[in-house]
């Protein structure tokens, strides 16, 4: 069986986060906008997920509101985001689809200058379940490439989204990876060494996820998503020890009635004293320092 169900089970390591913090906690934007499903880029339709409009078709042409839902965030929603979190200087580690930060090289160097985390979100903003293995190594591929163009460096964080079966393999393999984010299994990094090369998986969100409020399943509004955010990071305090994501859009919470929202947990989260707030990658590289892989892990 390769599933592991049984993770670090009742005793969790003590991660000892920095100055003794009891809780780290982590953002991420996710930059999408411009690399989702259209027949702009070559696909079959437009896109149908992850908008304000919830349990839209895919559309066989160009559909005009779904295209704007998603310019809002690469506009305005990613700039307000920006300005949250700059106001009270906490890093943020972006999810940047390659595709979509080459539409928009502002916005990427408002990222790296305010010493952002820039990890990859895959090449295009697309379902890869049914995408050939080969057709998605050559994705992975020219993602790299294309992040380092943009940004000066390669991406040492990596995060699909939506995976395919063989999404983790391909990138165990790849081989360049720091850590891999396409897993929701745990409140704490964890070693997999399923395919050869023992990867460092960050596990990643999708309850403290804005998606939820442009879900049929989700939140309704903005206070919802608080209390859940703020109701998480105060169980998670309270256990010590753990790691906590929260996941946000530019076309999602970038609306400024969320953004009021979100503004008030990153001050909540302040207000604490007692969280460290980090980019993945440096969540990543205390990890590896902490609680390197054992010997039958390397």
């Amino acid at each position: 069986m390769p599933r592991d169900l049984v993770g670090y089970g009742a005793s969790p390591p003590d991660p000892q986060w920095p100055n003794g913090a009891r809780v780290a906690v982590q953002f991420v934007i996710n930059y999408e906008e411009g690399a989702e499903n259209s027949v702009l880029n070559g696909d079959k339709g437009s896109e149908a997920f992850l908008s304000e409009m919830v349990g839209a078709a895919s559309h066989p042409d160009r559909a005009m509101a779904m295209e704007s839902l998603y310019e809002y965030g690469s506009r305005a929603g990613f700039w307000r985001l920006h300005r949250i979190f700059a106001e009270r200087g906490l890093p943020v580690t972006v999810f940047g689809v390659a595709r979509a930060m080459e539409m928009n090289p502002e916005a990427v160097e408002a990222m790296l200058a305010a010493d952002w985390e820039i990890a990859s979100h895959g090449y295009r903003w697309i379902d890869y379940q049914y995408v050939p293995e080969e057709a998605e190594r050559a994705h992975i591929a020219e993602a790299i490439a294309l992040h380092e163009k943009l940004t000066g460096s390669r991406p040492l964080g990596w995060y699909q989204g939506r995976t395919s079966p063989n999404t983790a393999r391909l990138v165990a393999e790849e081989g360049g990876f720091v850590y891999d984010a396409d897993s929701y299994a745990d409140d704490l990094p964890y070693w997999d060494s399923k395919y050869g090369k023992t990867q460092l998986i960050v596990p990643y969100t999708l309850d403290v996820n804005d998606m939820k409020i442009v879900a049929l399943n989700g939140f309704t509004e903005g206070e919802q998503f608080f209390r859940h955010m703020r109701d998480t990071f105060d169980q998670l305090r309270e256990e010590g020890g753990r790691m906590m994501s929260v996941g946000l859009h530019g076309r999602i919470a970038g609306k400024p009635g969320r953004a009021r929202w979100l503004a008030r947990f990153l001050d909540h989260v302040i207000a604490s004293g007692d969280a460290w707030v980090a980019r993945r990658i440096d969540i990543a590289r205390h990890w590896m320092q902490v609680h390197p892989p054992k010997g039958d892990q390397t």
